[in-house]
């Protein structure tokens, strides 16, 4: 699908002896994803300074397809203080920033094409639309992918990771870089755990080995109480940052 993360280089599917791809040990091929990759981190790092020369602590949020993350950011404010703007990516429509407008959120949307993630470059040409001095944080909501978002810094401070329960407890193990970079993985649709087979204990011991430093919250939007954790979460992140940014000013 992308053009410059690797996922549309495939081995041929009447090859069905699944050997690794022998264009991603070309050296050729790796040095010109190692070039963009370090454009990319150059244009990240620049984001970053933009956010905090704002005082704005930025979240870049990911997960698969319809695991929550635009129905959790329309419920935050109702739990939260902390004033937010949405970042909002997808391959097409504006669908989600329409939703997130629809409940007075400050929401730009980015209509990737047929790339697969954000990228340092597309946030930055966002950041000037969204109104930077009117905000504590700033929420990047990434393409629904639980592979290539993983590989693109794009310039938020945070990462935060969404599991569903309908997704299953093994997608942590299937898909260890999207884990391994979070700050924080927030299992939704908890209100859902009656119905489907899903091992919270299970979900959590997978996630420490991989990450022993990582937050680990469940949540439902059906639930206000499950909010909370969150909320204390992005807060003291918000602070953080700003505590490092004046002591580094």
């Amino acid at each position: 699908m992308c053009q410059d993360c690797g996922c549309s280089i495939t081995h041929d599917h009447h090859d069905h002896s699944f050997k690794t791809n022998p264009q991603l040990n070309d050296k050729k091929t790796l040095s010109v994803i190692h070039k963009i990759l370090s454009k990319n981190d150059l244009e990240a790092q620049h984001n970053r300074g933009h956010f905090n020369q704002h005082q704005v602590t930025a979240f870049n949020i990911m997960s698969s397809p319809g695991s929550g993350k635009t129905t959790l950011l329309e419920h935050l404010g109702l739990h939260s203080t902390l004033k937010y703007a949405v970042i909002e990516g997808d391959l097409e429509t504006s669908r989600d920033a329409d939703r997130l407008i629809a409940k007075g959120i400050s929401a730009y949307q980015i209509q990737t094409g047929s790339a697969c993630h954000l990228d340092a470059f597309m946030v930055h040409s966002a950041l000037h639309h969204i109104k930077l001095d009117e905000l504590d944080i700033c929420f990047v909501e990434n393409v629904g992918n639980l592979v290539c978002p993983a590989s693109y810094d794009v310039g938020t401070h945070k990462n935060i990771v969404l599991l569903s329960v309908p997704e299953g407890d093994d997608k942590i193990e299937k898909y260890p870089v999207m884990f391994r970079k979070a700050d924080v993985v927030v299992i939704t649709k908890t209100d859902l755990l009656p119905y489907f087979d899903f091992d919270i204990e299970h979900a959590k011991s997978a996630l420490y080995k991989l990450n022993p430093h990582v937050e680990l919250i469940t949540l439902s939007v059906k639930e206000a109480e499950t909010f909370t954790p969150l909320v204390n979460w992005l807060a003291t992140a918000h602070d953080d940052n700003l505590t490092a940014t004046i002591q580094g000013a």
